[in-house]
């Protein structure tokens, strides 16, 4: 089935696409031609959050962007979303489009699903790019975090997205980015409450995944925002060091698509062309 990825502008962007996928419909997009770049997107965000970067991947690259599940298009298949079920779900779109080999980015949540695809099919990675993402696992304070964020999801929904979201953004970044902040928030409050718990779930059953990175025959990469508080940026560098593992730092929060969204254009153009 084909439609159109309409932007916050009613202007198509890029062809969008459904595949069937164990009774439910999986959605994503397909733009450019030549060597293959998929994007994955982060928790409470879709397809959309790649609208600015996507077209200038697409001049020289075939780029899919995938829905991973309960978010976006694509539903949800329980209430519980492992980081394997969102790779294995990805992968089957992958595999409609005969993609063989390819360089990822992943965006927080999408970073610990493209580690999960990598650990299941390495041969597929000529790159892996952890955008404002991370190899380990949750710490047990987390996991707590994570067990209270979904109990009150099932009475507070909207309020616990809107304070969960803000904390993606450097304090001042809110103010500073504040029309392409409420249009992302707007994007997190559109998910389904099942998506949420499914996905928050995953997460917190996720293992660390610090070998299977470090074990990649391909290139990888690090992004860092410095005032990124989901990310542990002292034990990620110390982990990294003496390894093949690249990394940069950009001087804002999670959410580098938006703070920082021209240093981070050319950092991931020079991933992908490398």
């Amino acid at each position: 089935m084909n439609e159109m990825f309409i932007d916050d502008k009613s202007k198509p962007i890029f062809a969008g696409m459904t595949l069937d996928y164990k009774n439910i419909t999986l959605h994503y997009t397909v733009s450019g031609k030549g060597d293959s770049v998929v994007l994955l997107h982060g928790f409470l965000e879709t397809v959309a959050m790649w609208k600015d970067l996507e077209p200038e991947f697409a001049r020289t690259h075939q780029v899919v962007c995938i829905d991973l599940l309960g978010h976006g298009q694509t539903e949800s298949l329980g209430y519980v979303h492992t980081m394997e079920d969102m790779a294995d779900a990805a992968l089957a779109v992958l595999q409609h489009l005969d993609i063989e080999k390819a360089k990822f980015v992943g965006h927080s949540m999408g970073g610990y699903v493209a580690l999960a695809l990598a650990e299941l099919k390495p041969q597929l990675f000529d790159g892996l790019c952890l955008m404002n993402s991370t190899f380990e696992a949750d710490d047990e304070d987390r996991k707590v975090l994570r067990t209270r964020a979904n109990d009150m999801a099932k009475t507070n929904f909207e309020n616990l997205v809107r304070m969960s979201f803000a904390n993606l953004f450097a304090p001042e970044s809110r103010i500073s980015f504040k029309a392409q902040y409420e249009w992302a928030l707007s994007i997190a409050l559109s998910t389904s409450l099942q998506g949420y718990m499914a996905a928050n779930e995953g997460m917190k059953l996720r293992p660390n995944r610090f070998e299977v990175f470090k074990s990649l025959s391909a290139h990888k990469f690090v992004i860092i925002g410095k005032k990124d508080t989901l990310i542990n940026r002292e034990q990620l560098v110390k982990k990294i060091a003496n390894t093949d593992i690249e990394y940069s730092e950009l001087s804002e929060g999670h959410m580098s698509h938006i703070e920082n969204k021209s240093e981070l254009s050319y950092l991931l153009l020079h991933f992908i062309e490398k």
